[in-house]
């Protein structure tokens, strides 16, 4: 085997010359089929309603000023996950798999690399914010950098970007003019991709954020810094989002390595190594749009909106349902009222 030409690596359900039985490989592709389904009608219209919902928010926040700098923070994660959740769409034909060129495939992968290390990192960023909110910097560059936002988001932006650039550069340049079964994490990639997706978009971030979160428990707060129980909802929110990125993201990078160690011994895997894998990225999809919904419910200015909005249209039902229920009993007052009396009609 040459290490770095895998174009040799087929999926087992498209293998011309399957090891496993075509039972399981119908039941492995019926599988697939019914949790695309149930992602691309469930998740997908719940996360996309959810992001444009919270883009819509802070959009009017920033029109009347009232932006703060963790929204600038969600607003860049947001749209990150809106990005994914487009992506995402490619799956819409499995149990088949995308049928592009090497070249289309690799610029579908940097596109998602970059959501996916931008998104990991701007969560990041978040909880080292509300880390320096609550313990202030002394070094005056750090205290400068953690009031402007935006030059944060660039910096972390630029930092995915040049991430996504070396992931996709590991998939190598043979026969780019041609047709392949592509997966937003490319089968022929090398398995230096996987190897180094898992450091840099889930390995280093996470201990970071595990740190960040140890140090904000045992580390005690200046007075003036301590949060009260009124201002807990931004800790809440961005607590939440990182437990349920990083369960679903230790599943999904677990299943890569996996497919790395299939590689390394020049095994194109079972219809079951498939099925987990599409499993995996299923659950990594659905993750950034339970992230969207949490922060629609969860971060305080969006919750207010939405809880605003409820309460007007409940009071415009409850209106209707009232000028409704008058106009009946007059309807109906009229009615016996027009009905003559037996006297009258004697």
């Amino acid at each position: 085997m040459v290490p770095h030409n895998m174009t040799w690596m087929k999926y087992p359900s498209q293998s011309q010359n399957p090891s496993s039985s075509f039972e399981d490989i119908i039941f492995s592709q019926h599988i697939i089929s019914r949790l695309m389904h149930g992602y691309i009608a469930l998740f997908v219209p719940a996360g996309l309603l959810a992001g444009i919902i919270i883009l819509g928010i802070f959009i009017k926040n920033y029109l009347q000023h009232t932006l703060d700098k963790l929204d600038i923070l969600i607003f860049a994660y947001t749209s990150s996950n809106i990005l994914m959740i487009f992506l995402s769409l490619t799956i819409t034909t499995r149990p088949a798999y995308l049928k592009v060129s090497y070249f289309e495939c690799g610029a579908l992968s940097f596109f998602f690399n970059l959501s996916y290390f931008s998104s990991q990192y701007l969560l990041l960023l978040m909880v080292l914010s509300l880390f320096l909110k609550r313990h202030p910097p002394q070094n005056a560059l750090i205290t400068k950098a953690h009031q402007n936002p935006m030059v944060c988001v660039g910096f972390v932006l630029t930092c995915a970007f040049c991430a996504a650039l070396i992931v996709v550069a590991l998939l190598g340049l043979v026969n780019y003019h041609e047709e392949t079964d592509c997966q937003l994490d490319p089968l022929f990639a090398w398995p230096e991709y996987e190897i180094i997706k898992f450091t840099f978009g889930f390995c280093i971030p996470s201990l970071a954020k595990l740190l960040c979160f140890i140090l904000l428990l045992v580390k005690k707060p200046q007075p003036e810094s301590h949060p009260s129980r009124q201002n807990i909802h931004p800790y809440l929110t961005v607590l939440v989002i990182t437990i349920t990125m990083f369960v679903c993201r230790l599943f999904y990078n677990i299943m890569i390595l996996s497919r790395t160690n299939l590689k390394i011994q020049g095994n194109i895997g079972t219809p079951q190594n498939e099925l987990t894998m599409n499993i995996a990225e299923v659950v990594l999809f659905s993750e950034c749009c339970i992230s969207l919904v949490i922060i629609l419910w969860l971060h305080k200015p969006c919750r207010n909106v939405l809880l605003h909005i409820i309460t007007n249209l409940t009071n415009v039902c409850r209106r209707r349902n009232a000028s409704n229920t008058t106009l009946e009993i007059r309807e109906t007052h009229t009615e016996v009222s027009s009905v003559p009396s037996e006297n009258e009609s004697h």
